[in-house]
């Protein structure tokens, strides 16, 4: 089972870009089977937005839930996505 994650994003945000970059690593060390995520343009998705509570960009929605209103860092955004059920940590088997 994968972990749904959703990156809230505007034109123009240059913070969203680097959150768009630290889940993709993050993807990558984990693995793509277990995490899946899509970008939503609050532009395009406006009430989907709201009523998730977003306020700013970029902010990052981990299935279903509104848990970051901000641009986390790697480590809380890890911390983050590896508390969740069903995700199973790979850095430490390389």
């Amino acid at each position: 089972m994968s972990i749904k994650v959703e990156v809230f994003s505007s034109p123009g945000c240059s913070k969203c870009g680097h959150a768009k970059e630290a889940l993709r690593k993050l993807v990558d060390e984990l693995g793509e089977d277990q995490i899946d995520w899509r970008e939503v343009n609050i532009l395009d998705e406006l009430d989907y937005a709201v009523e998730l509570g977003v306020l700013s960009t970029p902010a990052i929605a981990i299935n279903g839930e509104l848990v970051f209103s901000g641009l986390p860092s790697v480590r809380k955004l890890c911390a983050a996505l590896e508390n969740r059920p069903g995700i199973e940590a790979r850095r430490d088997q390389a």
